[in-house]
């Protein structure tokens, strides 16, 4: 899949709110949840696991929006409302960043995995190499992370 060379920058759909990351994710993943349905208004959402010290806002002050805590903050950008990025409660060292935000965004939308298949839609077949009826196990994501990092 590559590595990035230098930050890999992004915005949402109206250029307003920017964001930039200066490492490679440390997974992928498509969640099939209702609510990652009705967000995306799609099958499925797509993220990018980023280490949180290396995922900035460049421009623009993204908003909360959606789910708004306890567990977890969906991040919009204030004018034309797109969905940036998700930071969990308990998962502080990452960011779940959306990799269609990234100008190159061939490079980190294919899915490493998929979580919660217990609500997809039925039609929906993935390439993933690993597939969960909800979401992995906290122990589990040192294995996954180096899966993830040792595929092709």
């Amino acid at each position: 899949m590559g590595h990035t060379a230098g930050p890999l920058t992004g915005s949402c759909r109206c250029g307003a709110t920017t964001i930039a990351i200066a490492a490679d994710p440390v997974m992928t993943a498509a969640c099939h949840c209702r609510g990652c349905q009705k967000m995306s208004s799609s099958a499925f959402s797509l993220t990018a696991m980023v280490p949180a010290e290396a995922f900035s806002v460049t421009a623009g002050e993204p908003v909360k929006g959606g789910i708004q805590g306890p567990q977890l903050d969906h991040y919009f950008c204030p004018h034309c409302k797109t969905w940036m990025f998700t930071r969990i409660t308990g998962f502080e060292a990452v960011v779940n960043v959306r990799p269609t935000m990234f100008d190159d965004d061939e490079r980190w939308s294919r899915p490493f995995m998929e979580t919660m298949t217990a609500e997809k839609l039925a039609w929906v077949e993935l390439p993933v190499a690993r597939s969960f009826e909800g979401f992995p196990q906290p122990e589990e994501f040192p294995q996954l992370i180096a899966e993830f990092a040792a595929r092709d």
